[in-house]
């Protein structure tokens, strides 16, 4: 009776050894491969994709909520709560203008009427660069509020129209097309209304030229803001 002979360790671990090595070669073989690292760029692609678009949707909510809160916040120093008691952020019109551009107004209600609005709008002419502003007017086209929600103004000299520097911005509240004629709606070295910073006049200009291009805007959509005609929430 015959019976197989057990192989030889050496041999075996040495066959083995053999295998393993060849398959190092065949990856390293793979690795040169253009189209292998063509996909494994591509899939380092997606997962990177994937990751940011879970975190996008993991943020979108609280990044919303914030972006909310900033802008009740921004309309309350613009419009006094005596004058609304409905959801400023819900009750919005977007206005097609010509010279501001498309405008989202807040509408200000009470009891169902339009008692005031509040608009965005970017000064231009600043030291360096635009001024963003937020206006809000009484229904008569009354200025109850003008603040610069973000500007590039030198500090010390042109961040004074910040409310945190000096009370400057606050000249504009009670005026109005009305009871402040088009050559007054300028500072007062070129013959306005509006006082200029001590080596600094371009900034309150600006200012002052984007505050009456924003009643200008009023003025031209009035009709369609305030009327009860358009509705509302």
């Amino acid at each position: 009776m015959s019976s197989m002979a057990p192989e030889n360790p050496r041999v075996e671990a040495a066959s083995r050894w053999e295998r393993l090595r060849r398959r190092f070669d065949d990856l390293e073989t793979l690795r040169q491969r253009l189209d292998y690292q063509t996909w494994l760029l591509a899939a380092a692609g997606l997962v990177a994709s994937l990751l940011l678009g879970l975190g996008d949707l993991a943020t979108q909510g609280p990044i919303e909520q914030r972006q909310a809160e900033d802008m009740l916040a921004t309309l309350a120093q613009v419009l006094p709560p005596d004058l609304y008691d409905n959801d400023l952020l819900r009750d919005v019109k977007t206005v097609a203008d010509a010279g501001l551009g498309e405008t989202r107004v807040s509408m200000a209600r009470k009891n169902g009427e339009v008692t005031a609005v509040a608009f965005k709008l970017s000064a231009t002419g600043g030291y360096s660069g635009p001024i963003a502003l937020v206006m809000g007017l009484k229904a008569d086209g009354t200025v109850l509020g003008v603040r610069v929600v973000a500007h590039a103004e030198t500090p010390g000299l042109g961040d004074k129209i910040e409310t945190a520097k000096s009370d400057w911005i606050l000249s504009f509240s009670g005026r109005s097309l009305d009871n402040t004629s088009e050559e007054h709606w300028r500072v007062k070295k070129d013959g306005g209304d509006f006082d200029q910073f001590a080596g600094a006049t371009i900034t309150p200009r600006a200012v002052v030229g984007g505050v009456f291009k924003g009643l200008q805007f009023f003025r031209r959509h009035r009709a369609e803001l305030v009327s009860p005609a358009t509705g509302g929430q």
